[in-house]
């Protein structure tokens, strides 16, 4: 293993206008120390500890570890309880406080660091898989509402700090791949999350109101939160990462409590056209709790509900992985990218909802009530050996497939309007605020002691889906360009050209030759 890449100057091919773009011929100082050193692996050159590719590596891990185990947790329905109560309590807390603060977390990670933010968001991750444990044992109600809480309000603040990460640090013919591969990355933490609770509750056969998840669950999911959140602290905060041809990323040198409350507000008043995105925020998580409760949980026995939230997070990565490479396609103008994202999104709503309106018509709540005689099976509830499995498995693969489309597009068109890490901050932080009021919401309502039928449930997210796309549809048409000039993202810091470029052009043009 070889050190390549040590300070000096070398001279990098390429060139730029703007730091998020890529460069031609420039003079390329790379600072001094061994955060910017790169390794040589045979013939592999790995990118520098401070670059952006391997800022999202570590980011992604930290998100693999925190949010990935969480969503292995919530796809088992019921946070793995027999009754669902408890988790419909706590995510209905969780994510009303995480509407509050993720809306204004854009501000904390601006005004402390990209570091502290992720690895404080980390530590609620473990204290909401530890009330679940506690629950198993003292039906402790009370502390797992509290977990929500307290989740929400980390969760808020490390969803903006990731936010900030995926959509400020690549070039802007990079962003679709950077955002794929934090979709893969972390959902590969879930897929992992979920095969753990395949294997420890395999033999668990019959009908799910009888069965909890062990306890061996709980205490691995335990475990892995802790770790990403001790993660977060080997990330370097943003003003130290530099890209391959010596750019920076655009935000305050100097923040301050008072700029980045008032910048909060600039953000919206400069940028009105976001909310045109506000409805695609709500909607975007709207649907989990249909899916994980209504149907997972409601029509399959636990071990089934393992494998079902296993292939769901695997399509995930599939999604992500498609429609991340689909929207860096070279050679396609940007706005033609994503004008066309815009059609495959609307085609794929009423195609995967279609089909899933077709299997909600076959059931509803009184189907899926268990008998108190546990002998007695209930023919609505499906193994994996059942007959007639197939089909809702594949429709589950589906949903799946098509969160993580939503997700990478939403990002993506965020981060096709700027370039400039702290106003995409904020972006993030209404992302996830707005969503999780939305979760809230229908967490809340499924979680009432009389809750609205499943196709009233069903009927909302298919129209919130298919109704925000449309209200979206003018950002689209009229505000992604195919480029945003380093002048536009530099309006809202207190940097120069000369602080973001980090080096000083010295293009040279060759001369004409004479005739």
């Amino acid at each position: 293993m070889a050190e390549v890449g040590k300070a000096s100057t070398v001279t990098d091919t390429r060139y730029s206008q703007s730091p998020a773009q890529s460069v031609e011929p420039a003079e390329v100082e790379r600072p001094r120390g061994w955060r910017y050193k790169r390794l040589r692996i045979g013939p592999i050159a790995l990118p520098c500890y401070a670059s952006p590719e391997s800022q999202l590596i570590l980011v992604s891990f930290v998100c693999f570890l925190c949010p990935g185990m969480f969503n292995a947790l919530n796809g088992l329905g019921g946070g793995g309880q027999e009754n669902a109560s408890a988790n419909a309590a706590s995510n209905s807390a969780l994510y009303a406080t995480f509407a509050v603060v993720g809306f204004f977390a854009g501000t904390v990670v601006n005004a402390l660091g990209i570091r502290s933010t992720l690895s404080f968001g980390g530590l609620g991750y473990c204290v909401y898989v530890s009330s679940y444990l506690c629950y198993s044992h003292t039906q402790n109600f009370g502390y797992v509402v509290f977990s929500g809480l307290l989740l929400g309000s980390c969760a808020g603040i490390l969803w903006s700090a990731q936010g900030a990460i995926m959509m400020s640090y690549p070039h802007e013919k990079d962003k679709g791949r950077f955002i794929a591969w934090f979709w893969i990355i972390f959902n590969l933490g879930a897929v992992i999350g979920s095969l753990i609770t395949l294997g420890l509750n395999y033999h668990k056969s019959g009908d799910k109101e009888t069965d909890t998840v062990s306890d061996g669950t709980y205490i691995g999911f335990l475990v892995l939160t802790f770790l990403g959140a001790c993660l977060a602290w080997t990330l370097v905060d943003a003003k130290h990462v530099v890209r391959r041809d010596g750019s920076r990323i655009i935000l305050m040198k100097h923040p301050t409590w008072k700029t980045e409350i008032l910048g909060l507000w600039e953000t919206l008043w400069n940028d009105p056209y976001i909310i045109l995105l506000f409805p695609m925020f709500f909607a975007s998580n709207w649907f989990y709790t249909y899916q994980f409760n209504d149907v997972n949980h409601a029509r399959f026995n636990t071990r089934t509900r393992a494998l079902n939230d296993t292939l769901y997070w695997l399509a995930q990565i599939f999604g992500a992985l498609v429609f991340g490479f689909a929207l860096d396609i070279p050679n396609i103008r940007r706005t033609t990218r994503a004008r066309a994202a815009w059609v495959a999104m609307f085609v794929l709503t009423f195609a995967i909802w279609g089909g899933g309106y077709v299997f909600q018509m076959k059931y509803t709540r009184k189907d899926t009530i268990i008998s108190e005689d546990k002998s007695v099976h209930n023919p609505f509830i499906l193994d994996w050996k059942s007959t007639g499995y197939v089909g809702p498995m594949f429709l589950y693969i589906f949903y799946g497939f098509y969160d993580a489309a939503w997700q990478t597009c939403v990002y993506w068109f965020m981060g096709a309007i700027s370039n400039n890490s702290r106003k995409l901050a904020n972006f993030a932080g209404f992302y996830k605020g707005i969503q999780s009021a939305g979760a809230a919401i229908i967490w809340r309502l499924d979680g009432l002691h009389s809750p609205p039928p499943y196709m009233n449930l069903f009927a909302s997210c298919w129209v919130l889906l298919a109704g925000s796309l449309v209200i979206a549809l003018p950002v689209m048409l009229l505000k992604i360009k195919d480029t945003v000039p380093v002048e536009e993202d530099l309006k809202f810091t207190d940097e120069t050209i000369e602080d973001v470029m980090g080096h000083e052009f010295m293009i040279e043009f060759p001369e004409k030759e004479k005739a």
